[in-house]
C-alpha cells in the first residue's frame, strides 16, 4: 500500500474543519490502496523552535514521499502572520520530501484597518510564495478565480472539498401540509451573528406570514453562543426553534437529511463554505446571498438572492417550501453534483490523479 502524509499547524476550537477534511480524506483514499497518516507542526505547545526540531526529526524516513501540507493561515501563526508555513515546507525540501500544497485559503482576508491591509499582503505573499516552493498545488476554488496564479498553471489543480460528514441518507419532502424543517448550520462570531439571527429571524416570519408552518433547527459552530440572541429574536414567534449546538458528524448527516431547506446568510455564498456543503451532500435545497457559487457549485440547487435582501430571502424560502417541484428540482440537482464532485471517492480520486500514483 502507498504512503501520503498530511501535514497540519495549530488545531482549531471548538472544531476543527481541517483535521475533518484529512480524517474524511483518508478514509476514501484507503479504497485507492493508500494509506494518509496526519501529522501535526505541534508549534504552539512547543513554540516554533521546538515544533521545527520535532518536524525535522520525524521526517528523517519521509524522503520521496509525498506531504500535503494543509494551508489556512491561523492554522500556521497566531495573528494571521503564517511564516510558519514556509518554514515548515523549507524543512520538508530539505529532507528531500515531495511536497504539495492544498490551499484551503488561496488569498488573504482583506479588512479596512492599516494591520489588516499589512495583513493581507503578507498573507497573499505568503500564498504565492508556497505556490513557488511547492511541486504541486492543490486548490478549493476553481483556478480561473485566482488571478494571481501565472499562466502556465502545470502544477496547479483544482479539487473540490468534501462535506465533513458520512455518506449521507436522502429522503424525500416532508409532508407538504405539515411543518417544514430549516436548517441553519454554523453562525459567525460576534457582532455578524446578530445580523444574521435578525436576517433568519425576519425571512422565516414572511414565510409564517405566507401561511407556512416552521421548525428551525440552528446547529454547529458559533450556535452555543448564540442561544440567548436567538431566544430573544424568536421570542413570541409561531416558529418552533431548536438550538443543537455542537454535534458529531453523524448527527449533522441526519439533521441535514432529515430538514427540508437550509438558509445560508454568513456573508454571501461561496464554494469553500463547509457548511452549505454538507447541505448539498444530503440533497438540502439552499437559499443564499449570492457570491461566488462557481466550479462544482454552479450546478448545484443553490436558490441565490441579492446579498441583504431579507424579503427575497424570505419569498424564496416559500416558494420552496411550498413549490414540491422547486423542492425537488434542487434537491436532484444537489445529490447529482455530490455524486459527481464532491462524494470523498471522487475527491480521493482528484488527488490520487494529481500526485501521480500507477
Amino acid at each position: 500500500m502507498n504512503s501520503l502524509i498530511a501535514l497540519l499547524g495549530r488545531a482549531d476550537s471548538p472544531t476543527d474543519g481541517l483535521e475533518d477534511y484529512c480524517t474524511f480524506l483518508a478514509q476514501a483514499l484507503e479504497g485507492c490502496d493508500i494509506q494518509m497518516s496526519l501529522v501535526r507542526v505541534r508549534w504552539m505547545e512547543y513554540g516554533w523552535f521546538g515544533g521545527v526540531r520535532e518536524l525535522w526529526c520525524r521526517s528523517s524516513k519521509w524522503r520521496g514521499k509525498w506531504i500535503l501540507l494543509q494551508y489556512t493561515a491561523l492554522a500556521w501563526s497566531r495573528r494571521g502572520f503564517p511564516f510558519g508555513a514556509i518554514l515548515a515546507l523549507f524543512v520538508l525540501r530539505l529532507r528531500g520530501v515531495r511536497c504539495a500544497v492544498v490551499f484551503h485559503e488561496p488569498f488573504g482576508y482583506g479588512g479596512v484597518r492599516w494591520i489588516d491591509r499589512i495583513r493581507t499582503h503578507f498573507q497573499n505573499w505568503i500564498v504565492r510564495t508556497l505556490y513557488r516552493q511547492a511541486q504541486k498545488s492543490i486548490f478549493a476554488d476553481p483556478l480561473r478565480n485566482i488571478a494571481w496564479l501565472p499562466t502556465d498553471q502545470t502544477k496547479a489543480f483544482y479539487v473540490p472539498i468534501g462535506a465533513n460528514i458520512p455518506e449521507p441518507l436522502s429522503r424525500g419532502m416532508s409532508n407538504q401540509n405539515g411543518q417544514k424543517t430549516v436548517a441553519i448550520f454554523c453562525l459567525s462570531d460576534s457582532p455578524h451573528r446578530n445580523r444574521e439571527i435578525n436576517d433568519i429571524s425576519q425571512a422565516t416570519n414572511l414565510a409564517t406570514a405566507n401561511g407556512v408552518s416552521l421548525k428551525l433547527i440552528f446547529l454547529g459552530r458559533g450556535t452555543p453562543e448564540a442561544t440567548a440572541d436567538i431566544e430573544r429574536a424568536f421570542q413570541g414567534s409561531s416558529i418552533q426553534v431548536l438550538n443543537l449546538g455542537l454535534c458529531t458528524s453523524e448527527q449533522i448527516a441526519r439533521v441535514l437529511s432529515e430538514s427540508d431547506a437550509m438558509l445560508c446568510v454568513r456573508g454571501q455564498f461561496f464554494p469553500r463554505r463547509g457548511s452549505a456543503l454538507a447541505g448539498i451532500a444530503c440533497g438540502l435545497p439552499i437559499i443564499a446571498y449570492a457570491g461566488a457559487a462557481e466550479g462544482a457549485l454552479a450546478e448545484a440547487g443553490i436558490e441565490l438572492v441579492p446579498y441583504g435582501d431579507k424579503t427575497a430571502l424570505g419569498n424564496a424560502l416559500v416558494h420552496i417550501l411550498t413549490d414540491r417541484n422547486r423542492w425537488r428540482e434542487l434537491h436532484e440537482k444537489n445529490l447529482d453534483v455530490y455524486r459527481k464532485h464532491l462524494a470523498w471517492r471522487r475527491i480521493a480520486a482528484e488527488v490520487v490523479r494529481v500526485l501521480d500514483y500507477k
